[in-house]
C-alpha cells in the first residue's frame, strides 16, 4: 500500500521559516519523482516544487523560487520543503504528490500553512 503523509504545517508570522515533511512508503522511493503542490482558497491547485527521481534535481514555481527549497532523502523515503521568508500569500494547504508512472499518482492529505501576523 502506498502512503504519502505530510506534516509540519502551522501558523507562522511573515518572514518566519517553516519546514514541511512528506513521509512515504509502499514503493521504491528513489526511482520516482515527487512534488509539492498547494491549494490556496479560491484558486486552483498549483505546483510549488518538483523533484526528479534519484538525486532530485529541482524546479520551482516562479512565486517561490529563491525562498523555498525542496529536498529529498532517499534513505528515509521522504521529501521536505524549507519555506524561508514566507508571505501571507503563501497561506495554503500544502500537498505532496508521488508520480509512480504506470501505477498512477498518489496524493497526501496535505498540511495547512497559515502565514499571518
Amino acid at each position: 500500500e502506498v502512503r504519502v503523509v505530510e506534516s509540519g504545517g502551522g501558523l507562522v508570522q511573515p518572514g518566519e521559516s517553516l519546514r514541511l515533511s512528506c513521509e512515504t512508503s509502499g514503493f521504491s522511493f528513489s526511482e520516482y519523482a515527487l512534488s509539492w503542490h498547494r491549494q490556496r482558497p479560491g484558486k486552483p491547485r498549483e505546483l510549488v516544487a518538483a523533484l526528479s527521481r534519484g538525486t532530485g534535481s529541482q524546479n520551482y514555481a516562479r512565486s517561490v523560487a529563491g525562498r523555498f527549497t525542496a529536498t529529498r532523502d532517499n534513505a528515509k523515503a521522504a521529501v521536505y520543503l524549507q519555506m524561508n521568508s514566507p508571505k501571507p500569500e503563501d497561506t495554503a494547504l500544502y500537498i505532496c504528490h508521488a508520480d509512480l508512472g504506470e501505477r498512477g499518482g498518489f496524493w497526501g492529505q496535505g498540511t495547512q500553512v497559515t502565514v499571518s501576523s
